[in-house]
């Protein structure tokens, strides 16, 4: 990765993107999805090279982080998956990446939800390639996509067989969380200029990613946004995390949680309480010792395979057996 220079097109350099997903035996394909109150939305699949003559062992549908996008080291699990028999499908959110929308901005996190059910559920229920095929369907989330892969469960509570959730951002800490009087004073702010970038954070990226390399590499993602947290964006988080705190116990889901333990953008302990108080019956957390936030790119390589493995039998155990349940906390 250190050779790499400046003008990568990808995240894995400069071989075309067809190309690499040959190399890599998956297909990958990108399009655009109009969502219910206008927005277009780039999305991507990514599916074994064996579909269709073989249907894919289930359907992953992926939520990404705040500030990124699905075309940048995003993939890299997508492609990851689709590598192991599951078709992935994913689309950049509302001012996020290539979609509709002004660049970080998030006005409604309930309707960005709506757009990920409504285009998850066009692919499962109207897409004739798999809308037959009885597959078993998963929701997988980082950081944030996290909170919202929660908010899609609550809003849909039959409609996904599990979720997966990657450092998730489901409740503020008590110990990230702005002391009053902040949120009262960003709250009347965000009425008058929800826009406004002028949240006072750090770039989280550095204290995301361990390996310096991938630093430089996720830095050149070319869709990164790189400003300020926008007032409205920032009280829009602030209030869905609130909500989701006081809903956990209606989360009923088969549910894995993944976290590291030196994570300082989202809080390992946060997550064992959702995993504590969800009723999900088949819940099982990993708490990875000393990982940071990216636990599937900016980890050594060796620490991304241990998390992926994870995932990915977690995945196989329950796309074979539906009715497995268990509770499980490990260290």
């Amino acid at each position: 990765m250190a050779g790499q220079d400046s003008s990568n097109l990808h995240y894995w350099g400069n071989i075309d993107e067809q190309d690499y997903y040959t190399q890599q035996r998956i297909k990958g394909s990108t399009s655009y999805f109009t969502s219910p109150r206008g927005l277009k939305l780039f999305n991507r699949s990514w599916l074994p090279l064996s579909f269709p003559a073989t249907p894919p062992r289930a359907l992953i549908f992926m939520v990404h982080g705040y500030g990124n996008d699905i075309s940048w080291t995003f993939q890299a699990t997508a492609i990851f998956l689709a590598q192991n028999g599951y078709a992935c499908f994913a689309l950049d959110l509302e001012g996020h990446g290539r979609s509709d929308g002004l660049k970080a901005f998030v006005p409604s996190v309930d309707l960005v939800v709506q757009d990920c059910l409504s285009f998850f559920n066009n692919i499962k229920k109207q897409d004739p390639q798999f809308q037959n095929l009885g597959l078993p369907s998963f929701l997988y989330g980082e950081s944030m996509g996290g909170a919202i892969c929660l908010l899609i469960h609550l809003s849909d509570p039959e409609g996904f067989d599990g979720a997966v959730l990657v450092a998730p951002m489901c409740r503020i800490s008590d110990k990230l969380k702005p002391r009053w009087p902040i949120p009262q004073i960003l709250t009347q702010f965000a009425r008058l200029f929800p826009t406004l970038a002028v949240v006072p954070t750090e770039d989280l990226m550095p204290k995301s990613v361990r390996v310096e390399e991938k630093k430089v590499v996720a830095d050149r993602n070319p869709m990164r946004y790189r400003g300020k947290p926008r007032l409205g964006t920032v009280v829009e988080l602030l209030r869905v995390t609130e909500y989701l705190s006081e809903r956990l116990k209606e989360v009923k889901v088969p549910l894995l949680v993944v976290h590291g333990s030196g994570d300082v953008v989202t809080d390992p302990q946060v997550s064992r309480a959702l995993v504590e108080e969800a009723e999900s019956e088949d819940k099982s957390i990993k708490i990875y010792d000393g990982m940071m936030h990216s636990l599937l790119f900016g980890e050594s390589d060796e620490n991304v395979e241990i998390v992926r493995s994870d995932i990915l039998s977690w995945l196989n155990h329950r796309s074979n057996d539906n009715d497995t349940t268990s509770s499980i906390i490990i260290d």
